[in-house]
């Protein structure tokens, strides 16, 4: 035990969520991806590639929680102009894939902007919540320069991933009323965003040909698709009418998955709807699961997100300062917002989107980053221990009776 003490510094708990993630997601991964292993020719090659991305991800763990958590106050400062950059360069001439340019495809390796740029709003909105922060709150100028900072990178995702812009400015959101923002200034911010809502539903209300006619926004016939699907799905269609077709083709083999399924499962390995579900092994890996683990392994993988946001509340409660509370608040609403996103998408409660499972489905830019996560939640809680030992340490030794002592030995 204590060689693990000496080695895994920080939380013990988040260390073990984060393993367990892991475990589940190496099993997982390899059932699901059956369609890759058809299309490579080879049984290995996409666990062996998905491994090779966990392992980074665990390096990445290990490095990031022994950084102390203040060097990451910098981080913003060149990751938010680097992914601006990058974004730009996506709107420009990125890699389609899906029908959306989300990627830098550099030959050798794949990087997807958007996750860089959502680690620098991160830290960049702790960093400024903690800089402006006075004894009764943030200074009203905090939310200002958090929107600024949020509002570009938005922008730039929002054309071709509306789902990663709307997670983002909801973490975001979320952390401004963590980091104290005036109550009427976040009012203001709500009444505003639904009028952006209700002007975006009016949007999607043209007909398909017009926002085909619309420069700059060729998604938006596919988020009508998708929300128009989504609605229908609630209305009761007999089943002698109901069709699969390539519009709800994705949805309808999730639904199968999940209802296929019962307390325990198929068993891993063993599942059907792999073989059909084109995104089985990313966006719709938690259908999956359902499936091979049954009702009780579904619920376990939203316990362990559970789980991971309870004690990363209880290290930022422990923090003596406010930049790593919210660094670490923020690390882990991006998480777990992320993967409550995924999980509804899979059961039907959420329009699709492209958002993956975290540290559970493949991935390779999102792996990385989403370990980047874990590991500064792992650095606030072991600066944060260490930081609060030496303090009671110096507290034991300067006490009324040990104070002559002291003294006397000095002298």
């Amino acid at each position: 035990m204590s060689f693990l003490n000496r080695v895994f510094h920080g939380d013990k708990v988040v260390w073990v969520v984060f393993m367990l993630l892991l475990l589940i997601s190496v099993i997982e991964v390899f059932s699901a991806a059956s369609m890759l292993t058809y299309g490579k020719e080879n049984y290995w090659w996409p666990i062996r590639q998905h491994s090779t991305y966990l392992l980074l991800g665990c390096i990445v763990v290990y490095v990031a929680h022994l950084i102390p958590y203040r060097f990451y106050k910098a981080v913003p400062l060149v990751l938010i102009p680097l992914s601006v950059g990058m974004l730009i360069w996506v709107l420009v001439k990125g890699a389609v894939t899906n029908g959306a340019a989300r990627w830098i495809d550099l030959g050798f390796i794949t990087i997807q902007p958007s996750e860089l740029a959502k680690v620098g709003v991160i830290i960049g909105t702790a960093l400024i919540l903690s800089r402006l922060q006075t004894e009764d709150g943030a200074k009203e100028n905090a939310m200002k320069w958090v929107l600024w900072m949020t509002g570009i990178v938005c922008a730039l995702i929002v054309s071709e991933n509306l789902s990663t812009a709307v997670l983002l400015f909801g973490v975001v959101f979320l952390m401004m009323y963590v980091g104290r923002i005036p109550m009427k200034q976040l009012g203001k911010l709500v009444l505003v965003l639904g009028v952006a809502i209700a002007l975006f539903a009016t949007l999607l209300l043209l007909p398909y040909k017009t926002l085909e006619s619309i420069p700059g926004l060729d998604r938006l016939t596919t988020w009508k698709a998708r929300f128009e699907r989504f609605f229908e799905a609630s209305d009761p269609v007999p089943a002698a009418q109901f069709k699969i077709t390539d519009e709800n083709f994705q949805e309808t083999h999730a639904t199968m998955a999940i209802a296929s399924s019962n307390i325990i499962g198929r068993g891993p390995g063993n599942s059907v709807e792999r073989d059909y579900l084109p995104q089985a092994y990313s966006d719709f890996i938690f259908a999956i699961i359902i499936e091979e683990l049954g009702l009780l392994g579904g619920a376990f993988v939203v316990l362990l997100y559970i789980i991971l946001l309870i004690r990363a509340a209880k290290i930022a409660q422990k923090c003596r300062g406010y930049f790593p509370a919210f660094l670490v608040m923020g690390c882990a609403l991006m998480l777990v917002a992320q993967a409550t996103i995924n999980m509804m998408v899979a059961v039907g409660l959420f329009p699709v989107t492209g958002q993956p499972l975290p540290l559970i489905s493949r991935g390779g830019t999102s792996t990385i980053i989403n370990c980047g996560y874990i590991g500064m939640i792992l650095s606030v809680s072991y600066y944060t221990e260490k930081m609060n030992r030496n303090t009671q340490a110096a507290e034991a030794v300067h006490t009324e009776e040990d104070i002559p002592e002291i003294l006397r030995e000095e002298a």
